[in-house]
C-alpha cells in the first residue's frame, strides 16, 4: 500500500512539472518596434519587460512594416550581403534576411542607420536572444509600425523684420586728411616731407643750366672747303648771348 502511494505521488509531481514547463514554453513573446520613435518594447504574456532604443533602416533601406513571426536564431552571424558585417545574437523574422541583432555602432542607436535590419545594443541583443531561446522562437512575434523620421535640413538664419535698425558707426574723433594726387611744380626749390599731405608725392627737381661763370663754348670756325651741319645749341646758349 505504501509503495502505491509513493508511486502515485511521484507521478503527480512529474505531471505537475510537465504542466509548469508546458505553461512556460507557451509564454508569448511580443517584440514591438516603433520606427517613428526608434524604440523597441518587449512584452511577455502581455507584460512589458524591456524598452530599448534601436536603429531601423536608413533612407533607401527601410525596415518593412507589419506583423511577422520569428523563425530562426543565430548567436554568431555575419552578413554575406554586407561584407561579412557582424550580426551577433540575430533573430530573423523575414525570408529576405531582416533580423533583430546587436550592433557595435551604439552611438547611432535612436536614429535610422541600418540597411534594413533592427539594431540593438549588444548587451540588449544578448538578453533578448536568451529570452526568445527560452520561450521558443516560434512563440515570438515581431510587430513593426510607424515611419522612419526624416533628417531635416539644417536651419538657415533669417532676418527678423521686427529687429531694430543697426546703429550708425560713430564719427571719428579726428577728421581724416584728404589725399591728393601727386603734384609736379617746378617752383618748389626745397622738398619738405612735413608739408606734404598724406599720400605719395613725386618731388620736383630743377634742371640745372650752364652757370654764369662758365659760358658755353662758341660755335666752331668753319674750315674753307668744308660745310658743317648745323648743330643744336645747348640749353641757355641764346639766353647767354642775347
Amino acid at each position: 500500500m505504501r509503495i502505491l502511494v509513493v508511486r502515485f505521488l511521484t507521478v503527480a509531481v512529474l505531471a505537475l512539472a510537465a504542466l509548469v514547463q508546458a505553461g512556460a514554453a507557451d509564454a508569448k513573446v511580443l517584440i514591438t518596434i516603433d520606427k517613428s520613435t526608434q524604440r523597441m518594447t518587449v512584452s511577455v504574456d502581455g507584460a512589458t519587460r524591456w524598452t530599448w532604443p534601436v536603429s531601423t533602416g536608413r533612407r533607401g533601406h527601410a525596415t518593412p512594416a507589419g506583423s511577422f513571426q520569428a523563425f530562426r536564431m543565430e548567436e554568431d552571424h555575419y552578413s554575406k550581403e554586407w561584407d561579412d558585417a557582424p550580426m551577433p545574437h540575430s533573430i530573423f523574422f523575414t525570408k529576405r534576411g531582416h533580423a533583430i541583432h546587436g550592433s557595435f555602432d551604439t552611438r547611432r542607436l535612436g536614429s535610422p542607420a541600418s540597411a534594413g535590419c533592427v539594431r540593438l545594443h549588444p548587451d540588449n541583443a544578448k538578453q533578448l536572444f536568451a529570452l526568445v531561446k527560452q520561450q521558443g522562437v516560434l512563440n515570438t512575434s515581431v510587430t513593426i509600425a510607424g515611419e522612419e523620421p526624416r533628417v531635416s535640413a539644417p536651419a538657415v538664419a533669417r532676418p527678423n523684420p521686427n529687429a531694430p535698425a543697426p546703429k550708425a558707426a560713430p564719427a571719428p574723433s579726428q577728421p581724416r586728411t584728404a589725399r591728393t594726387l601727386p603734384q609736379y611744380n617746378d617752383d618748389d626749390d626745397v622738398y619738405d616731407p612735413r608739408t606734404v599731405p598724406p599720400g605719395y608725392r613725386q618731388p620736383a627737381y630743377r634742371q640745372p643750366g650752364y652757370p654764369s661763370a662758365y659760358p658755353p663754348p662758341p660755335p666752331p670756325t668753319p674750315t674753307p672747303g668744308y660745310y658743317y651741319a648745323p648743330q643744336p645749341a645747348p640749353r641757355g646758349y641764346y639766353d647767354y648771348y642775347r
